[in-house]
């Protein structure tokens, strides 16, 4: 017997022992699922890399061709003022008479209607007699340089004047004649400048040059006047080390066009059909990389949740093994009392785990109270305002001595208290976004109840009330007391619309086909605002009206019955809502019971 046992506790160990192995075939799950990750990430990252860099790419090309076109455009609107201003007579006859009193404030005229810098004028011997800028009149421009290209040149020539701060500055001239004598030259600034100030508020380094490769506009300051090799020599990274470790972390970056700043950029390239200037953008791929990386990490957490379910699935497994083993052990080692308060300790862990789980459930039940107190004020305003009219008919019943009618008023006002008990019940079944079991209801039948409770509004409002009922019955799958709720509901707001009306009128149909139709059309002021007609409290009515959620929660329920509130303006004026819901039939299944039945 003895040796039985120690057979049996040397067998139960070996079963311990690989109950905590997992076996190989597990292994090999396991790391052909790293592998695969890993070949996942590695192959998301290529294609959303070169994805991500070709849609930069296609930007870039965009944002280069709408930088050239704006300078342009800009060269080309200006380009035609010289010629005009040198054939204007008024000019001509300035020059002519050295009469300059109002030509300045006409400059100035132009100058903001094209977006220009200035206008100068200068007469035969190169000097300033008019201008829109009033420092520079009187001073000899002979030896400028748009001054003597003017002078030389039939039309209008362009030319380059280097600022003393480093800036370049664009002039349009052209020669003005007179008897085809040169009497004066006009010249227009041309306003590029402001391109640069528009650029820097962009992420994109942007540059223009001419011909010769010499930078004219930047948004780097530095590199105005020097030409686009000597300008990137400026911009390299800080030391080798910063470099070699910039590289290693970007190690999935496609090669870079240049650096800048000892970042990776792309540089983007297009001509400008002025004089062959080009215009150049750079943009860094720290946003590719950027973007990537996060598609990256979102990879990565989710495969970092899925082997965490994993391990934990087969760890359990394993744990259940172990349990189960221990199971059969404790057959054989009935005696052995360290294993039987093991179980016992775990026994009262699993207890204390269940009661937890208990009070948790408890205290989610809690967690579905909140929203209901608006709901449940408005839904029984209407039933408490009729139970007032009933009391106050009542009473003056009684002070006739017709008790039959009072007693027939209180049996109303039974009615409507039973009414306020079931609106409740439904508007707790509404918050916990259940249904109740659904049934055929006649939308005919359902609107005479409704219209039975609105009576009073109805006849103190003084509405002329009109329906149009088809002559079979018109069935829908649903509850008939919230059907009622929504009637009440759109029956009261048509009452309320029509209030302003000289004669006030409510009309009521309903048309049956494949669908049941019912609709509330009223003569009153109409809708304002339907796209957020439906929105929980949104109303129109004074404050202490209304809260704005009948709408609201008759679209909610028809929702919930498969069926849809819609509103829209009426041709003649006045609102019309519609209520669409499946006409039932034979094969119709109730689903809501169905699913208490489960």
């Amino acid at each position: 017997m003895a040796q039985f046992f120690t057979d049996s506790l040397k067998s139960s160990k070996t079963a311990k022992t690989r109950a905590r192995r997992p076996s190989w075939q597990v292994r090999l799950v396991v790391l052909a699922l790293l592998a695969f990750a890993a070949a996942t990430l590695w192959l998301t990252n290529r294609v959303l890399t070169d994805r991500f860099t070709l849609s930069m790419r296609n930007q870039a090309e965009l944002r280069l061709a709408l930088y050239g076109s704006n300078v342009m455009s800009e060269l080309q609107r200006a380009s035609i003022v010289p010629q005009i201003l040198a054939q204007d007579s008024e000019v001509i006859w300035a020059l002519r008479a050295s009469d300059f009193s109002d030509i300045t404030a006409r400059f100035s005229g132009f100058v903001e209607e094209i977006g220009a810098v200035s206008l100068v004028l200068a007469d035969f011997q190169g000097r300033v007699v008019a201008s829109t800028h009033g420092e520079v009149i009187g001073l000899s421009h002979l030896a400028q340089s748009y001054f003597t290209a003017a002078m030389s040149y039939p039309r209008t020539a362009f030319t380059l004047v280097q600022s003393p701060s480093g800036q370049t500055r664009f002039f349009y001239t052209r020669r003005i004649l007179s008897y085809d004598q040169p009497i004066g030259v006009i010249a227009v600034e041309v306003d590029l400048q402001k391109f640069e100030q528009a650029w820097r508020g962009i992420s994109d380094t942007v540059l223009v040059a001419d011909a010769q490769g010499q930078i004219l506009l930047a948004t780097e300051p530095r590199w105005r006047g020097i030409n686009i090799a000597a300008a990137l020599m400026r911009e390299p990274p800080q030391n080798a080390i910063e470099r070699a470790m910039r590289v290693t972390s970007d190690w999935t970056s496609v090669a870079a066009d240049t650096y800048l700043q000892g970042a990776a950029v792309l540089r983007m390239e297009s001509k400008i059909p002025f004089q062959d200037w080009r215009v150049i953008s750079f943009t860094a791929y720290s946003g590719v990389r950027e973007k990537v990386n996060g598609w990256l990490a979102l990879e990565t957490m989710s495969f970092a949740l899925f082997f965490a379910i994993l391990f934990y699935l087969i760890n359990r497994r394993m744990a259940g093994r172990l349990i189960s083993f221990q199971k059969e052990s404790e057959e054989l080692k009935l005696l052995n009392q360290q294993l039987h308060w093991e179980v016992l300790e775990r026994k009262k862990i699993q207890e204390t785990l269940a009661v937890a789980e208990q009070s948790l459930a408890q205290h989610s039940k809690l967690a579905a109270l909140g929203e209901m107190s608006a709901a449940v004020s408005h839904e029984l305003n209407q039933p408490l305002a009729a139970m007032k009219t009933y009391l106050a008919g009542a009473s003056l019943l009684l002070k006739r001595k017709r008790p039959e009618e009072a007693l027939a008023a209180l049996g109303r006002i039974d009615g409507l208290i039973e009414r306020m008990g079931a609106i409740t019940k439904q508007l707790k079944s509404y918050a916990r976004k259940g249904g109740e079991k659904l049934q055929p209801v006649d939308m005919v039948e359902a609107l005479g109840s409704a219209l039975a409770i609105m009576e009073p509004q109805l006849s103190h409002s003084k509405v002329a009330l009109a329906k149009i009922l088809p002559k079979e019955s018109a069935v829908v799958m649903a509850d008939r007391l919230r059907i009622e709720q929504v009637l009440i509901n759109l029956l009261r707001n048509a009452i309320e619309a029509v209030k302003a009306s000289e004669n006030p009128e409510i009309v009521v149909s309903i048309t049956s086909s494949d669908d049941i139709v019912l609709t509330v059309r009223d003569n009153g002021i109409g809708l304002s605002d339907l796209d957020t007609l439906f929105e929980p409290f949104h109303t129109t009515k004074p404050a202490g009206d209304g809260v704005g959620l009948g709408l609201a929660i008759s679209s909610g329920i028809l929702s919930e019955l498969d069926g849809r509130l819609t509103a829209r303006n009426a041709a003649a004026g006045g609102a019309v809502f519609e209520i669409t819901m499946p006409a039932f039939t034979k094969n119709t299944v109730d689903i809501s019971g169905a699913e208490a039945a489960e």
